[in-house]
């Protein structure tokens, strides 16, 4: 099996612990995204997929660390899933993601795959 998933129950209080080491950027980095789409140039991900809007830096961001946010840590194994696809099979974490405001996109994202391995979500390979 490529993906590794624990099959028991998402330990919320966990889930937003980690959230809270990085709460204020979190915060900020969401609230400055314009939408803008600039980032998207610069993912070779993108650009490799005929620009498939799944692939853009933003999206990922947006659904993941976004996603995190908004229901704040209280996720289950279903949205854990859906963003461990976003941040390992549509993300090698390159750093190259450029925004022009100034977003982390390469440690927001760290952040959301942080979250999943703490939950035992995350690739197979992630494991060996």
């Amino acid at each position: 099996m490529f993906w590794k998933q624990s099959t028991t129950g998402v330990n919320t209080k966990e889930v937003k612990a980690i959230l809270d080491e990085k709460e204020t950027k979190m915060k900020l980095s969401l609230k400055a995204c314009a939408h803008c789409t600039l980032c998207a140039e610069s993912c070779f991900l993108f650009m490799g997929r005929n620009k498939d809007p799944k692939y853009m830096p933003s999206y990922k961001f947006l659904n993941s660390v976004g996603v995190l946010y908004k229901k704040k840590g209280k996720v289950d194994r279903l949205d854990l899933g859906e963003m461990r696809d976003l941040i390992w099979e549509r993300c090698v974490l390159c750093t190259r993601c450029y925004c022009p405001v100034g977003i982390d996109i390469p440690d927001m994202i760290a952040l959301a795959r942080r979250v999943c391995r703490s939950q035992g979500v995350y690739p197979q390979y992630e494991r060996d």
